[in-house]
C-alpha cells in the first residue's frame, strides 16, 4: 500500500518534468526556426553593406543597371520607376557611368518596360545611343545574370529603390558582377509603400538566397550574347 501511495504522489512531479522538457524542446525548435528564417536577410545585408552608396560617392562604373518597377495603365513608368530612372540619368550626367542598361519585363506584346524606360531617359536628355534595353529582366536575379552572361557586363552600378537595393546588390554580386548600388529614396513621398517595401524584403530574402547562393538558376530567357553595351561603350 505504501509503495502505491508513493507512486501516486510522484505522478505530478513526473508530469511537471515532462512538461518542462517539452517546453524546452519547443523553445529550441522555435529558436532554430527563427535563426533559419533570419539567415537569408542577414546574408543580404552583410553581403551588400560595403557596396551600397549615395549618388555622390558611388565608384565610377561603365554601366548602370536600372531595374524595372512597373508601368502605369498608359504605359509610362510608375513614380517608383521614374525615380530610379532619374537617379540613373543623374549618374550619367555626373560621369559616374557611361551606359544605362534598362532591364525590365517585355514578356507580353502589350507590356514593354524597357522601351518605356528608354523613352523616359531620352526625353530627359540622355542620348539614345547610351541607353541599352534588356527585354527579359523578369526579376532581379534574371536582370543581374543577363547583364553578365548576355550583355557581357563586368562592373556595374545597380539602380533601384533604397529598400530593394541590398537584395539587388547581393544578387548581382552573386551573379559574378563587380556591383555597387545607388538607391532612390521614397521614404518621404511614399512612406507607407516604402514601409511595406522594407517588410516585403524580409521575406524576399529567402528566394534571393536560394537563387544567389544555392541554386544559381539560368534566367528564364537566356538567349545569345548581345553587343548593345559593347557598342555603346565604343567611342
Amino acid at each position: 500500500m505504501g509503495d502505491f501511495a508513493g507512486r501516486v504522489r510522484a505522478l505530478p512531479a513526473a508530469g511537471a518534468r515532462l512538461l518542462r522538457r517539452r517546453w524546452r524542446l519547443a523553445l529550441l525548435v522555435t529558436g532554430l526556426l527563427a535563426v533559419l528564417a533570419a539567415t537569408p536577410w542577414v546574408w543580404v545585408r552583410t553581403s551588400s553593406a560595403p557596396y551600397v552608396h549615395g549618388a555622390a560617392d558611388v565608384p565610377e562604373a561603365p554601366v548602370a543597371l536600372v531595374l524595372g518597377a512597373g508601368l502605369t495603365r498608359s504605359g509610362t513608368p510608375t513614380p517608383f520607376l521614374a525615380g530610379r530612372l532619374d537617379v540613373a540619368a543623374q549618374l550619367y550626367r555626373t560621369g559616374k557611368v557611361e551606359v544605362l542598361l534598362v532591364s525590365g519585363d517585355n514578356s507580353r506584346t502589350d507590356y514593354d518596360e524597357p522601351s518605356a524606360m528608354r523613352d523616359y531617359l531620352v526625353r530627359r536628355g540622355v542620348p539614345e545611343r547610351v541607353v541599352v534595353a534588356d527585354y527579359a529582366g523578369l526579376d532581379t536575379w534574371d536582370s543581374c545574370t543577363r547583364a553578365k552572361r548576355v550583355f557581357g557586363v563586368e562592373r556595374v552600378t545597380v539602380v533601384t529603390q533604397g529598400f530593394h537595393l541590398p537584395r539587388a546588390v547581393a544578387l548581382c554580386r552573386s551573379a559574378g558582377l563587380e556591383a555597387h548600388g545607388v538607391g532612390h529614396d521614397t521614404s518621404r513621398g511614399w512612406a507607407t509603400t516604402t514601409a511595406y517595401g522594407h517588410f516585403r524584403e524580409v521575406f524576399a530574402a529567402g528566394k534571393a538566397m536560394w537563387d544567389g547562393v544555392v541554386a544559381k538558376p539560368d534566367p528564364r530567357f537566356l538567349g545569345p550574347a548581345e553587343q548593345g553595351v559593347t557598342r555603346a561603350l565604343t567611342p
